[in-house]
């Protein structure tokens, strides 16, 4: 059984005008038990929609939701129960220390007074669990919110850009938690971000968002070694070196600055860089560097949202 499962699952906000905005639009996302599960997309793609409706926190407009195997919307405190939520870095009370802001929420919870301790291990935090919040930094603040979530050890945890605000030191820190939780605690892990590097570094698999709409997932090593290759001419002109390049039957375009070509089916990355290399240098082109792009996060991330935009596009003509 899926840790999380989504079928459809839509949310539609209505402006003061009676104006519709989609912010989800018919997810359907699958996160295994066990999984660290990137959820990507820029600010503003609908993570944080998606996450408030998995925790019960807003009702979907249309579509299911399941935690553990329970539906949310038909058992929200049931659901609620499997899930360990860090979608704020703030809201303890700044003159109690670090163990009495859990103990207040153990309280709440119910679960025995030892879990205290058990998630201050975990995130190592016991040092500095009798000094008071205010004095914490940013990192503390962090990790002290995800010992709150992990208490009552919830199968399942939601986490929202938890490196938001560190520095690199404290990034690095969190992203070292985030990679062993699911086999120091048993936890599955649901990740939001907007940060790539992050994301690429620590997600066993990966969802990624784009204007509300899942536009692919699955384990990343899998997506990475399945990902098109491309061909990157960085150049002088890159607008004319794209032209060029179609011209000479190539599947080419500008992209970020550079001529972006697309081998075709059967076609070798490295023989398509030196075709590409010879017609721009006899076009009389300067060439800076060209080559097939690294099987990588980003470059996944950029043809999926590319081809949807595309797509988006077409339809709405």
């Amino acid at each position: 059984m899926a840790a999380i499962e989504t079928e459809g699952l839509t949310r539609v906000f209505r402006g003061r005008r009676g104006e519709r905005r989609t912010a989800v639009d018919g997810v359907c996302m699958t996160v295994p038990a066990g999984a660290v599960y990137g959820f990507l997309g820029r600010n503003g793609a609908g993570k944080t929609t998606t996450l408030r409706m998995l925790t019960g926190l807003i009702r979907p407009t249309a579509g299911q939701a399941r935690v553990g195997g329970v539906d949310v919307a038909r058992d929200r405190i049931a659901a609620a129960r499997r899930v360990g939520a860090l979608l704020e870095a703030h809201g303890f009370y700044g003159h109690l220390s670090g163990r009495e802001n859990l103990d207040l929420t153990r309280r709440l919870l119910g679960p025995a007074a030892t879990e205290i301790d058990r998630v201050l291990e975990a995130v190592e935090m016991v040092e500095h669990a009798g000094r008071r919040v205010s004095d914490y930094s940013l990192g503390m603040r962090q990790r002290l919110g995800l010992a709150r979530a992990m208490l009552g050890a919830p199968p399942v945890l939601m986490l929202d850009e938890p490196t938001n605000g560190l520095d690199p030191d404290g990034i690095a820190d969190m992203r070292r938690f985030l990679k062993t939780l699911p086999e120091r605690t048993g936890a599955t892990v649901l990740l939001s971000s907007h940060l790539l590097g992050e994301i690429e570094q620590t997600a066993t698999h990966v969802g990624i968002i784009h204007e509300g709409r899942l536009v692919l997932e699955g384990e990343l090593a899998r997506l990475k070694a399945e990902q098109a290759p491309r061909i990157l001419a960085r150049t002088d002109d890159a607008a004319r070196a794209a032209g060029v390049l179609s011209a000479a039957g190539m599947d080419a375009a500008v992209e970020d600055g550079q001529a972006v070509v697309r081998p075709g089916p059967g076609e070798a990355a490295d023989a398509v860089s030196a075709m590409a290399n010879r017609r721009l240098v006899e076009a009389g082109l300067a060439v800076f560097a060209i080559g097939a792009e690294g099987r990588s996060l980003e470059g996944l991330y950029r043809q999926v949202t590319a081809r949807d935009a595309e797509a988006t596009s077409e339809e709405a003509a």
